[in-house]
């Protein structure tokens, strides 16, 4: 990874250390990465998730992909440097709100290995938790509600992962869920269960 450009930096430590948040919530910080196609459910899963979640008292927050561009990486477009940069940021911003003892949820297409694997790193083992939502090309087009799978195949849209640029699937994903054939509770009851397995969340 690339060093800081400023020599002139120290890492200050907190007084309130992480175990200390996790222990007032009464739950284990983590990133928990969905990572899919466009259409493939990852949105709309994460707020599935984050609602069970809050409604059992958790402190959650969900970074979605297109919001994200709205602000913090509104000046980054989609060629393969600029996808690059925006999960570097966006891996950054998950790991200090995983620190911060929240359960943060990000929803991204995150097409490349390496820039996940990146992410991935940041955080210590068991902090990280990739999920896949795995869903076929003609169900993410039909879902489409936006139009970017016809805009793309007309060419409009330039580089759209899955029809102008590549998607990486994950290898080892932590979970691997197949939203086309599974119903958004059973996907959602299969994140929940695995973050009661890892101790990240009390039984219900």
């Amino acid at each position: 990874m690339a060093e800081p450009k400023s020599k002139n930096i120290v890492w200050h430590h907190a007084t309130i250390t992480k175990e200390d948040r996790e222990k007032l919530f009464s739950q284990k910080g983590v990133v928990i990465w969905f990572t899919g196609l466009s259409g493939s459910g990852k949105s709309t899963l994460a707020n599935e998730v984050e609602g069970a979640l809050f409604e059992r008292g958790c402190h959650t927050y969900i970074l979605d992909g297109d919001n994200i561009r709205h602000g913090l990486n509104k000046d980054l477009g989609f060629s393969p440097k600029d996808r690059e940069e925006n999960i570097r940021r966006i891996g950054e911003v998950a790991h200090l709100f995983a620190q911060a003892g929240v359960i943060v949820m990000t929803a991204f297409i995150s097409p490349y290995l390496a820039d996940r694997d990146v992410a991935r790193k940041l955080n210590p083992a068991g902090d990280f938790i990739e999920i896949y939502c795995r869903c076929s090309l003609d169900e993410c087009e039909r879902r489409d509600t936006k139009g970017l799978y016809k805009k793309a195949r007309a060419g409009e849209v330039k580089e759209f992962t899955g029809i102008s640029a590549p998607y990486e699937e994950p290898v080892q994903p932590e979970l691997l869920l197949d939203t086309d054939k599974e119903t958004l509770k059973e996907s959602a009851a299969r994140v929940l269960a695995l973050l009661e397995e890892k101790k990240i969340i009390a039984p219900a």
